[in-house]
């Protein structure tokens, strides 16, 4: 599987050859719907918050005796029954929305999409874009070299969420320069991630060499990771075992030994 690699002044740079391991799987809808869900609770941050008929301001006395008046008992005024009361079933600034995203399901669902947009034609890969200096104008001169490439030419004209530029490494100047652009978003490759990729129709890889072995390796990554804490995990259960005999041994031992008499 290969594909064209272009320089920013939008001409055919060479070709490479891409990893099978990320551009040949299939889409699995369930696996990205369920990493994008997670992903995207984990960043809310619950604001909305009605205060109950203990955090309301006021309400300590009793309004009326209990008996005598001929009307109904109360405790507070402050009561959810009562004008000015507390809420009771309002949202809680408290409530807690995350969920747990397994590493290999994160990788994997980024490495589905990848394949999705490779497939459908929108993302590009640029040998390197570099600017000399921090300038709006030399970076829109690049976006208008690159949206001569065909199947991209909607990469200057689209208003919202056009692209998304992840460059190899930091690049003060490219960063910068880019920066004016509100339909266009620049990060690095390493922080990709399914839920951004998802807002944006193109996506521009920059030195696809080292960008495409980084992403392939993280799977591997992530592999390790999963192994260290399953060899952890069996480490403890010996320990825990060979825990438990000593105390065995030392209850017997403690335990006085019956004499039998022989009669």
């Amino acid at each position: 599987m290969e594909t064209k690699i272009y320089d920013q002044k939008g001409k055919e740079a060479g070709k490479i050859k891409l990893p099978e391991s990320i551009f040949s799987l299939s889409m699995n809808e369930d696996l990205v719907h369920q990493v994008v869900v997670s992903m995207a609770s984990n960043l809310r941050n619950p604001i909305a918050h009605a205060k109950d008929r203990s955090e309301v301001r006021g309400g300590g006395r009793k309004p009326w005796r209990q008996k005598g008046t001929g009307r109904a008992r109360h405790g507070s005024s402050r009561s959810p029954i009562w004008r000015g009361g507390g809420a009771t079933f309002g949202p809680v600034k408290e409530r807690n929305f995350t969920k747990k995203i397994n590493k290999k399901m994160r990788t994997k669902a980024l490495y589905i999409i990848l394949a999705e947009k490779f497939r459908d034609g929108e993302i590009l890969f640029v040998d390197n874009i570099s600017l000399k200096e921090a300038k709006t104008k030399e970076a829109k001169g690049v976006l208008e070299n690159l949206s001569k490439i065909k199947d991209f030419e909607m990469i200057l004209n689209k208003k919202k969420n056009s692209t998304y530029l992840a460059l190899s490494g930091r690049d003060t100047n490219t960063e910068k320069g880019f920066n004016n652009f509100g339909n266009i978003f620049i990060n690095e490759v390493r922080n990709l991630n399914p839920l951004d990729i998802l807002k944006y129709k193109y996506l521009i890889i920059t030195q696809p060499k080292e960008s495409l072995s980084f992403l392939e390796s993280k799977l591997d990554q992530s592999s390790k990771v999963v192994k260290k804490d399953v060899a952890k995990k069996e480490v403890k259960k010996v320990v825990k075992k060979a825990e438990k005999k000593e105390t065995i041994k030392k209850v017997v031992a403690k335990k006085p030994v019956k004499k039998v008499v022989k009669k």
